[in-house]
């Protein structure tokens, strides 16, 4: 928390109503808080029924192609001029028919593939909506922690604005990363130590005199932050013709993504939007950072933290915050979790480039490893329409399958050198 808290000027403007524990259920005014007084619990958006009950889907689509066709439904943004809009959203929902066949379906696999973003990845979304609540509430700087797309997604939209800002990164991030940061000129902090150092370090700075007027997107206002990821959600439904899917495979970090899909799904259906339907969502991770799925496995409904290792650094949260919300989530759908290693996240990628043309970062490569995975274990039904989440570009991760692809072969300039290498 912040030491002084940020009210929102007008809440009567947004659907939006409270912030509500997600531990004790205790409720709060809208403003720069993000945990509860009470028990510590986490705070999230809570929502005016009515208010959400009279977006239409002709309102939304009539609305900007982007994620701000869904205002109606989300905590900022209701004013299109206070809006940070850089074209984020209505990214492609592929039909995989291909991946299918070799994955072993019988029903429609689709890839919602986040990558064709501004920056390259989902965390557009959220940043575009905590940036947005930011500036509502008053913030003249905008700073985040993050394992990589975040810091570059934070980075742009300030530049995009005009708006300081500061973000931190572990120092041994990928170097694609760094430089897609860097470029946009804010101020950019390397920290020697993990995602969970870079995390503890912003909540401390967070509480000081010299950050009151920073929001940090993933802290002080991370409530408003994290309903970015329910376009996610909306998208998907709407972009299959205003239905949900059967299945959805999404990778997990802190557990966040997931759990506003399956809020976004549960909104949609309550307020009429969708035809209420089962579904299940399943999660994946990396097994050098696999706390969620290891209690998943365990049947625990704690997150014991770890020490990330791996080649799925934008994935790499020891001490994921929405772990125990994420477990809720699969477990309250029948879904599953589970997690692979390095190699299957390179074969993982390398699947879905080969059969969708979708170059995925490492994160898209755990995604489809984890569904390969759930698969041949009988835990995830090939029968079931079902929906793969890629939330990132494979150009931003690219020393992980550098030394696994190659030119087929290297020829003089002659119809000699084609027939010497077998290619006539």
């Amino acid at each position: 928390m912040t030491s002084t808290i940020h009210r929102n000027a007008s809440p009567a403007a947004t659907p939006a109503s409270a912030l509500i524990c997600r531990n004790c259920g205790a409720d709060y005014p809208l403003g720069a808080q993000h945990a509860c007084l009470a028990c510590f619990g986490p705070l999230e958006i809570g929502y005016d029924a009515g208010r959400l009950g009279s977006v239409t889907r002709q309102d939304i689509e009539a609305g900007p192609h982007s994620i701000w066709r869904y205002a109606g439904l989300l905590p900022a943004g209701q004013d299109p001029a206070t809006r940070v809009d850089s074209g984020t959203g209505m990214t492609p929902l592929i039909r995989a028919d291909r991946l299918a066949d070799r994955l072993g379906f019988t029903a429609p696999l689709w890839v919602k593939d986040d990558s064709a973003n501004p920056t390259h990845s989902f965390k557009d979304r959220v940043v575009s909506v905590a940036i947005t609540a930011a500036r509502e509430l008053g913030f003249r700087r905008i700073a985040c922690a993050s394992t990589g797309n975040l810091a570059n997604s934070v980075a742009a939209h300030a530049a995009r604005i005009g708006m300081e800002s500061i973000v931190f990164v572990p120092s041994d991030l990928e170097p694609a990363k760094i430089t897609q940061t860097a470029v946009y000129g804010g101020t950019l902090v390397a920290v020697e130590g993990s995602y969970d150092d870079v995390n503890r370090l912003c909540s401390e700075l967070a509480e000081t005199d010299e950050f009151e007027s920073t929001a940090f997107v993933n802290v002080n206002v991370r409530p408003y932050y994290a309903e970015g990821s329910k376009t996610l959600g909306y998208e998907v439904a709407e972009q299959l013709g205003w239905r949900l899917p059967q299945q959805v495979v999404a990778p997990m970090a802190s557990g966040s993504l997931l759990t506003k899909v399956h809020k976004a799904f549960k909104e949609l259906a309550g307020i009429g939007l969708v035809e209420s339907r089962d579904y299940r969502m399943y999660g994946a991770q990396s097994a050098g950072c696999s706390p969620i799925a290891t209690a998943f496995e365990h049947g625990l409904d704690t997150v014991v933290p770890v020490k990330p290792t791996g080649i799925a650094k934008s994935l790499n949260i020891g001490n994921p915050a929405d772990g125990p919300y994420a477990l809720d989530a699969v477990r309250g759908t029948g879904g599953a979790m589970a997690h692979v290693d390095d190699e299957e996240i390179r074969a993982g990628i390398e699947l879905l480039a080969r059969t969708t043309g979708v170059f995925a970062e490492t994160a898209g490569g755990v995604t489809v490893a984890v569904c390969k995975k759930l698969l041949e274990s009988g835990r995830l039904d090939p029968s079931r329409e079902t929906v793969l989440y890629n939330t990132g570009d494979g150009l931003k991760t690219l020393d992980a399958i550098a030394g696994r692809v190659a030119p087929t072969a290297v020829i003089a300039p002659t119809l000699k050198g084609m027939r010497a290498a077998g290619l006539l």
